[in-house]
């Protein structure tokens, strides 16, 4: 039986951008910077025709999605409202099931990472799907939370990754003919996000 190596393909991947709001605004470590590497991977998807979803969790005590991520450009894209920490609502269960059945591969970002982005990429994973956690595209509270959560969702089968390898990844090459739109981008390296800290002991 061939190893798992979690090899993104365009045409069975989908964007899962979760709960980035405005009740967060002050609370998350390094929201701006989550909130930019988010709205790189969201227009990295458009431009290559991947399926996004976008969730918001009880947007009416925890506001709607912080307009620096970039949705009022794609109108197409409708956040759905969840109470569960799972993005995995019956909503978006049947909409992958019926609009977009050749999907075999989920790219997760968002807020909190130990709990919302934590819970569907278990979701997920329970349902077969390959998950690869953007690190650079998600945060928590704290940073220990954050840590920990990573080791969390590694252990269960979820590949941990950064914005920059899933858009070069998603391309293959230079020779797509997607390359060069999705390279500016990328031109300037994603702002640090504390995962150094990360790596080197919590600060």
């Amino acid at each position: 039986m061939a190893c798992k190596i979690g090899k993104l393909v365009c045409k069975e991947t989908a964007l899962f951008l979760c709960d980035m709001q405005e009740k967060f605004r002050n609370t998350i470590q390094y929201f701006p910077e989550i909130v930019q590497v988010s709205s790189r991977l969201l227009k990295a998807a458009k431009i290559l025709d991947i399926p996004v979803v976008v969730t918001e969790q009880y947007p009416k005590g925890l506001g709607s999605t912080v307009p620096e991520i970039g949705l009022s450009e794609f109108p197409d894209i409708q956040p759905i409202a969840k109470t569960q920490f799972s993005m995995l609502t019956e909503d978006v269960i049947k909409k992958m099931e019926t609009d977009w059945p050749s999907i075999k591969s989920v790219v997760l970002c968002g807020i909190e990472t130990h709990v919302c982005v934590q819970g569907t990429c278990l979701s997920l994973l329970e349902k077969g799907f390959d998950v690869h956690v953007v690190v650079d595209a998600c945060s928590s509270r704290t940073m220990v939370d954050r840590m920990f959560s990573f080791d969390r969702m590694k252990a269960a089968g979820a590949w941990l990754t950064t914005s920059e390898s899933v858009i070069l990844g998603l391309l293959g090459g230079s020779s797509h003919p997607k390359f060069k739109e999705c390279q500016k981008l990328i031109l300037s390296p994603a702002p640090d996000s504390g995962l150094l800290s990360i790596l080197v002991g919590i600060k």
